[in-house]
């Protein structure tokens, strides 16, 4: 889920506001284990029927060529200090690029995503586009690594993908009216957080819905998020992974709720909110790492326990809701100089007229997007040398690493890596495949013997015509 999903909350200039200050409601703090989260929640705990899993910043797929060159063709100039642009040029030479684009592998992780991956393989069901590893990753996070549960998401997702033309869509649609929308639904990435990760920010209390529908249409604003997730997952990610020195799979995100209550969901905004968080829940899970909701008054209160019925139980755990002394939690995640004025920040983005119009971020620095280009290119070349001798290589390995034996499954369970029902659930999936492939062999012999007994009855007929 991305902050969009609350973008038509608000219908018109007029809307109720608030007065009274709200004590902090602390909703979620996140996720025990990953020092760069600041989150410190029990990963595994016993009282959740959900995980909660770390940021999801392990591996990274490369986009198209065309791709990269699309995104970089209108690309604005940012003013970075000498001494990076230096460390620029150094990075550009080191051949640990690609793995910090990728990130690295966590081994349990790669043993269920090969799993998943000789399941859909199994069916004829893994495409040739969308099943990199961190893909193939994010969809069984999401469904707590159950394999089963994980694929009916993928193939729902790759079906999504079809019939909404996505592709078609990121290549071709243009939202021209994009300025003007923004002027009565402020939002916009600014910046990033202290990690690394992309910062996008929403005013929901400043929405005018009316203006908003008058400037362009519903199906249009969903388009338009399609095509803003898509260059997050193609663009912003790999950008402030080359930025940060680190792979960076995730955002995070603030909303301004100023004067949001009950009486701004109306209909259209239900209508929209709907769409666009399924959109989000679907098909782009695991991209959120965490969200703070800021300035929630007493009337967003009684709102909130009508959103969080279209949340999932995930999404809840990394929302933070706060009242109008937010800055020290902002700033302890986010430095100040890429938080805007209008939240306790140092930054105007005159030159743009105002931070959320910018989209301020290392996915609109040109050495960056050209050192990203280049690796594509690289990427291109090596995997055309490499042809199908590589491809039969990838799955003879694939084939002869898919089990998981008895001891790798008693060191995973004893180490708490994944709970026991998902391991048991891995186990009775790997040995229906199994049966089914010796059932296959099974087969194929029965069919070679009476091949034989065929050829040997017409051989007997021949003859006796003789």
């Amino acid at each position: 889920m991305t902050l969009e999903t609350f973008q038509f909350v608000v219908f018109s200039q007029n809307m109720y506001k608030s007065k009274e200050r709200v004590k902090d409601i602390n909703i979620s703090k996140g996720g025990e284990g990953d020092p760069s989260s600041g989150l410190e929640e029990n990963l595994y705990s016993t009282r959740r029927t959900k995980l909660i899993h770390p940021p999801i910043e392990a591996h990274w797929n490369f986009p198209s060529r065309e791709e990269y060159r699309r995104s970089s063709s209108n690309l604005s100039v940012l003013t970075k200090p000498s001494k990076f642009r230096e460390s620029l040029r150094k990075f550009r030479k080191r051949k640990d690029l690609k793995t910090i684009l990728e990130g690295a592998h966590d081994p349990k992780d790669e043993q269920l995503v090969e799993s998943f991956r000789e399941l859909l393989m199994l069916d004829t069901q893994l495409p040739e586009k969308q099943n990199d590893y961190h893909t193939l990753l994010r969809f069984l996070r999401m469904r707590d690594f159950d394999l089963l549960k994980a694929k009916t998401m993928y193939l729902n997702y790759l079906k999504w993908r079809d019939e909404f033309r996505v592709d078609t869509i990121s290549k071709e649609f243009k939202f021209e009216e994009n300025s003007e929308v923004k002027k009565c639904y402020p939002h916009g990435f600014h910046g990033v957080d202290r990690h690394g990760r992309p910062l996008y920010i929403e005013r929901v209390g400043l929405v005018d819905l009316n203006a908003l529908l008058q400037l362009t249409t519903i199906e249009r604003f969903v388009k338009y998020h399609v095509t803003e997730q898509e260059k997050t997952l193609n663009l912003r990610f790999p950008a402030c992974s080359v930025a940060a020195k680190r792979h960076i799979a995730s955002t995070t995100s603030i909303i301004d709720v100023k004067g949001v209550g009950i009486s701004n969901f109306s209909r259209p905004a239900r209508h929209v909110f709907m769409e666009i968080q399924k959109i989000d829940s679907n098909y782009y899970p695991e991209t959120l790492n965490r969200l703070f909701i800021v300035n929630a008054g007493s009337g967003f209160r009684a709102l909130w326990k009508v959103l969080k019925a279209f949340l999932d139980a995930r999404t809840i755990k990394k929302i933070e809701v706060l009242g109008s002394n937010y800055r020290s939690n902002l700033v302890e995640v986010i430095d100040p100089s890429n938080l805007p004025k209008f939240l306790s920040g140092n930054c105007t983005c005159s030159d743009y007229g105002g931070c959320l119009f910018s989209d301020k971020g290392p996915w609109n620095d040109p050495e960056i997007t050209e050192l990203l280009q280049a690796v594509v290119e690289n990427e291109d070349e090596n995997i055309d040398e490499e042809g199908d001798e590589v491809s039969e290589e990838m799955g003879k390995n694939q084939t002869e690493n898919f089990y998981l034996d008895n001891e790798d499954v008693d060191r995973y369970r004893g180490r708490n890596y994944i709970d026991k029902p998902v391991l048991d659930n891995i186990k009775e999936v790997e040995t229906a495949i199994h049966d089914t492939k010796q059932k296959i062999q099974t087969l194929e012999a029965a069919l070679e013997d009476t091949k034989m007994a065929l050829q040997g009855l017409a051989n007997n007929v021949k003859g006796l015509r003789i």
